[in-house]
């Protein structure tokens, strides 16, 4: 079966395995509740070092990971800015409301960002009707957009215009590694412009479980105390810490593959009649097919019968994303197995 639906369903790989019985054998192992496994320590230790911040904390997911770094920089009652399509509105459970009490104004961006003349027009100035707006919330690479990159000049002038706001910046930057990449620049260079990010391990990296969040010291500490309220305080977590590791270390440089696969496909796909296809900037291709008549449900069924999957972006959008676990040589079956699908039709 070839898995276009996500990057989240890569394996680790054997090295990473090895990392894992290594760290074992070395007794690097402790409770990461009282500080004590050496292997998450590391892994906090580089993490920050890479994204040029402070401190980091171990999170088991980016949507925890989001969560953490909202309720660190608000208080209930608080409004928060989100990009339209961002992942923290659509796909995290409304988690800003239940538990951070957190009202959202949601602002139509450009390929999911925000520019800042349309920033400080959308938010509220003080009334006593108003609640007060605290943090703007960037998604790097945005998912819904078609993982398309927001630049390092786009998250500086974003940056100082939320300072002149006076409102905090945080960085859904699940594939902030694939933003860095596409621009050719260290993913410490658009870290820079956010005072919180949170990073995926387990998606193009191919970690098996786990994200980071990075921020200044006193930040981490009032995140590290909402993950235990959330049921993330894990004990000797090192064991899954040691891949994440591994995974930083070894994978960022990979993910140009995924890049080009990704081209690669979108441009077999766009020369299919009836496929109107986005340019891929990273790994993510967005493709429709609505002058056919054709709905994404009939057309994830039809493919999952011919050993493709993609996942749905609405009644007649499809997503694909490539990832380690996706050659070249897929990406050729899969085009000409749409092909045959559409021209039997």
């Amino acid at each position: 079966m070839i898995d276009l639906r996500s990057d989240t369903i890569t394996y680790p790989t054997e090295e990473m395995m090895q990392a894992v019985v290594e760290a074992f054998r070395r007794g690097e192992f402790g409770d990461d509740v009282y500080g004590e496994d050496q292997v998450v320590n590391k892994l906090e230790e580089r993490a920050a070092e890479i994204m040029g911040k402070e401190a980091a904390l171990f999170v088991t997911s980016g949507t925890q990971g989001n969560l953490v770094s909202l309720l660190s920089q608000t208080h209930p009652g608080d409004e928060i800015i989100l990009e339209a399509d961002s992942h923290i509105y659509w796909y995290e459970v409304g988690g800003f409301a239940r538990i951070g009490g957190l009202s959202v104004r949601r602002i139509a961006g450009v390929n999911g960002y925000i520019p800042p003349e349309m920033l400080e027009k959308e938010v509220r100035g003080v009334d006593i009707h108003f609640p007060k707006t605290t943090l703007v919330a960037v998604e790097n690479t945005h998912n819904r957009a078609g993982g398309k990159v927001i630049t390092k000049d786009q998250m500086k002038a974003l940056y100082e215009k939320t300072k002149e706001l006076g409102l905090a910046v945080h960085t859904d930057g699940a594939r902030i590694f694939n933003a860095a990449i596409a621009q050719g620049v260290p993913a410490r260079d658009l870290a820079q412009y956010s005072d919180s990010v949170m990073f995926c391990l387990s998606k193009g990296l191919s970690a098996p479980i786990g994200s980071m969040v990075v921020g200044s010291s006193e930040f981490i500490k009032k995140a590290r105390k909402f993950r235990k309220m959330l049921g993330g305080g894990m004990r000797q977590v090192g064991i899954i810490a040691a891949a994440g590791l591994w995974a930083l270390e070894h994978m960022v440089d990979r993910l140009q593959e995924d890049h080009d696969n990704a081209k690669l496909l979108a441009q077999g796909l766009s020369k299919i009649e009836g496929i109107h296809i986005v340019e891929p900037e990273t790994n993510i291709i967005v493709f429709d097919f609505k002058t056919l008549g054709l709905t994404s449900a009939e057309f994830i069924n039809a493919m999952k019968e011919r050993g493709v999957l993609f996942t749905s972006f609405g009644t007649y959008k499809i997503r694909a994303v490539t990832h380690r676990q996706i050659s070249k040589d897929d990406v050729m079956t899969t085009i000409e197995k749409v092909r045959a699908f559409i021209e039997e039709r």
